[in-house]
């Protein structure tokens, strides 16, 4: 069986609260390393019609 690959970074979009200063943050994807170290696949579960694209490293969660 192939090994799965752990994603680099997960995607979010990131659109402005109305009235409010905090930002709102939808996970929407994950962002895979080529391995020439030259670019990323980026695979989207959902695409933004507005906002922005923001791509963050993967933190293990505390247990």
């Amino acid at each position: 069986m192939a090994e799965t690959k752990r994603p680099d970074f997960a995607a979010y979009v990131e659109r402005d609260s109305d009235g409010d200063k905090k930002a709102n943050w939808r996970e929407i994807g994950a962002a895979f390393a080529h391995k020439d170290g030259k670019g990323f696949d980026l695979l989207l579960d959902a695409v933004p019609v507005s906002g922005r694209v923001v791509l963050r490293t993967i933190e293990d969660k505390a247990e």
